[in-house]
């Protein structure tokens, strides 16, 4: 049985203009997955967020679960999927935390490489090209990707 990735890139405007803790700092969905193509290789969901971890990977946002926060939008593409009862878990990073990774960092067998699985020159380019970009516009703190496995 194969997993499937989807997901969806969020940012908070607000945060820029008003704080983080103001009322109208929401989040707002920028961009489905699907969009960007980024496929589903398993050693890049292994050293992103621990699924399938046979790499031994140490995951960037393993099991954080689905955000409470979430914009109405990715709520809504979430049910679709059937939420909780359908989905094998779900996590979230941000952009800060991306360019903050050490892309160099292997497997456990020390041959593969967090930025060969999953860095820009692979499917995942065009995410992070996004989140690089709306991460400059709104703040990296305020950038985030949410992704959930089926």
């Amino acid at each position: 049985m194969s997993t499937e990735v989807s997901g969806m890139i969020e940012c908070r405007p607000g945060a820029r203009l008003w704080g983080p803790d103001d009322e109208d700092s929401v989040w707002q969905a920028a961009i489905d997955l699907f969009l960007l193509n980024n496929g589903n290789a398993y050693d890049a969901l292994a050293c992103l967020f621990g699924i399938r971890n046979s790499f031994g990977f140490r995951p960037l946002a393993e099991g954080r679960g689905f955000p409470a926060d979430a914009s109405e939008a990715l709520r809504t593409e979430y049910a679709n999927y059937g939420g909780p009862p359908d989905v094998h878990g779900a996590t979230w990073i941000t952009w800060s935390e991306l360019a903050a990774a050490d892309w160099s960092e292997t497997d456990s067998s020390g041959t593969r490489s967090r930025g060969g699985a999953a860095g820009n020159e692979t499917n995942w380019g065009p995410v992070w090209s996004v989140m690089r970009t709306l991460g400059g516009l709104h703040g990296a703190d305020q950038v985030r990707l949410v992704v959930w496995f089926h």
